[in-house]
């Protein structure tokens, strides 16, 4: 998939050395439950390819178009634990601290939704996050997604008392995305 600026795609070897060093930055895994080794972020690449091999869609490699260089990632995932929104499908981004503050998580994002309701045919995408992360918020109000506060969840991930375990849940329909791409 292509946007102005960004080229989203599978995963390349090339790809996991940059990966890593986006992983190990705290700034950038502020909101996750730690930084990660270059072996937890090399697992982490195997699962996203095999995710596309199970789903047919993944969180996606994201690279500039000029240039080519890889800046993160900006895809589809389905979570693997239990709550009450699951089974569902989530839209997620991370990338490097130097393309933040630019639109091109944001402008990402909108091309993967309309990749997930046009052309995967989705009915509903859902976005989480911890309640701090103002830049992911953000991007989710971007993209046309809303939120209720009656579907906070405690992350079951996390144990009772961790502080980034309380997430908030954002959603966006099929039907509500046509309007608005209508109008």
């Amino acid at each position: 998939m292509r946007t102005e600026r960004l080229v989203l795609r599978h995963w390349h070897n090339s790809d996991r050395q940059p990966f890593a060093r986006l992983n190990a930055d705290a700034r950038v895994m502020e909101f996750m439950p730690s930084v990660l080794s270059g072996e937890e972020s090399n697992s982490l690449v195997d699962r996203m390819e095999a995710h596309f091999q199970e789903h047919g869609f993944a969180l996606c490699a994201a690279e500039l178009q000029s240039g080519g260089r890889f800046i993160g990632y900006i895809g589809l995932s389905v979570p693997t634990f239990q709550a009450a929104f699951t089974p569902c499908v989530e839209i997620g981004w991370r990338l490097s601290r130097e393309y933040w503050g630019q639109g091109l998580a944001t402008e990402g994002a909108r091309e993967i939704v309309r990749y997930a309701f046009e052309e995967l045919n989705l009915q509903e995408l859902v976005s989480f996050t911890v309640p701090a992360n103002r830049r992911s918020l953000g991007i989710m109000k971007k993209i046309g997604m809303t939120y209720d506060p009656k579907d906070d969840f405690d992350h079951p991930r996390l144990p009772v008392g961790h502080t980034l375990r309380r997430h908030v849940l954002y959603r966006l329909s099929h039907s509500t995305w046509s309007l608005r791409s209508a109008s």
